[in-house]
């Protein structure tokens, strides 16, 4: 199924994951709601509201660029309501914002546990719940970007808070999959198999050195669009890696998604064994 006239509602869109996402779908003749803090320019960050709503314009697509913090509940509600009037509906949500410090409880000040569980696990419920309204209506998607539920202990021995508001939304995705049956509308994750080129990963790790090992988000995008073009609940409840969506979808062949073709060999990333 087409994603042509369809209109996605994508947190943290102004860079990365969610920028690819946008401009995937843009290139069907997508509606796409870039909402996300960044409204001006970082000096080093890539990518804001604003540049990647001309970038989807561009590519055939139809944008609203909502600058917006998906911890203030009021202000979720209020871009979900302008998204719906501005384009007449939401068809899908992408919980793609998030936040990351791979740090263990003896140094992780509680601050900072409390923003990655705000922008992590608390923000999916809030942005479901404001989306859901018009979800009903479209019988849509949420597609949440958090990892598959494994309890191997070294995924918590050096990031256990990190891994808790991630494994959070996770299981968010299992439980609104069963609890929005009844309305018709899919619920999945989306989590890569290895790492992928974002400035996430370049600011936490340090360097871009890693880059030589990653894929590009763009088989992110891919997987996502396949997940949201499924029709119906045909693919619901589901916590997917990347290259095994689009493996199901008959692709094959990956070497194109590669960062740096010569890079050697790829970083599997973090919850993926």
């Amino acid at each position: 199924m087409s994603l042509s006239g369809k209109t996605l509602f994508i947190s943290g869109a102004s860079r990365g994951i969610g920028r690819e996402i946008a401009l995937k779908a843009a290139a069907e003749g997508a509606n796409i709601v870039i909402a996300a803090k960044s409204a001006e320019a970082h000096a080093k960050l890539e990518g804001t509201i604003h540049s990647v709503a001309a970038e989807v314009e561009a590519v055939g697509g139809k944008a609203l660029a909502l600058q917006l913090d998906v911890r203030d509940e009021e202000a979720v509600k209020a871009a979900m309501a302008k998204a719906a009037e501005h384009f007449g509906g939401i068809d899908a949500l992408v919980n793609n914002a998030g936040a990351i410090k791979l740090v263990g409880v003896e140094h992780l000040q509680p601050k900072r546990f409390d923003l990655m569980f705000q922008i992590n696990t608390r923000a999916v419920m809030v942005c479901s719940q404001a989306a859901l309204p018009y979800l009903k209506q479209s019988k849509g998607h949420i597609l949440n970007l958090s990892p598959p539920l494994n309890m191997d202990s070294k995924w918590f021995a050096q990031h256990g808070p990190y891994t808790v508001t991630k494994y959070g939304m996770s299981m968010l995705t299992v439980g609104m999959s069963e609890e929005f049956a009844k309305y018709g509308i899919s619920v999945n994750s989306l989590w890569p198999k290895t790492m992928i080129a974002t400035a996430a990963i370049e600011f936490e790790l340090g360097s871009r050195e890693a880059f030589k090992r990653a894929r590009v988000p763009a088989i992110m995008a891919d997987a996502a669009h396949a997940i949201l073009s499924s029709s119906g609940r045909a693919i619901t409840g589901r916590l997917l890696i990347d290259e095994e969506i689009l493996r199901e979808q008959g692709q094959v062949e990956f070497e194109h998604y590669r960062f740096d073709p010569a890079g050697g060999t790829l970083i599997q990333d973090l919850f993926v064994d």
